[in-house]
């Protein structure tokens, strides 16, 4: 698996969701789990997708949900499975 894990933040609009996993799917990336919150009007959602069936490179994949965050006014991040537990592990 080529797993990655998307975050996404930001004021809760409706669409959120629809738009990533629209383009996910497009891009067949497949999400394998998904978990979102809104805490006072605020969204955040962060998932785990696999890119192993993806004919688009992760800084396609990546450049792409970030420009659709800029479009609909949230911070979409994307990263490589390795470098987020890296970066939190205790």
């Amino acid at each position: 698996m080529n797993k990655i894990i998307i975050t996404v933040v930001g004021k809760d609009t409706v669409g959120i969701i629809a738009k990533v996993c629209t383009y996910l799917a497009e891009s067949g990336v497949n999400i394998l789990d998904i978990s979102q919150t809104i805490v006072q009007d605020y969204f955040n959602m962060m998932m785990i997708a696999d890119m192993a069936k993806s004919q688009k490179p992760f800084e396609e994949v990546s450049g792409s949900l970030e420009e659709i965050g800029n479009q609909i006014g949230v911070v979409i991040k994307c990263q490589r499975e390795e470098i987020f537990t890296s970066m939190h592990r205790i």
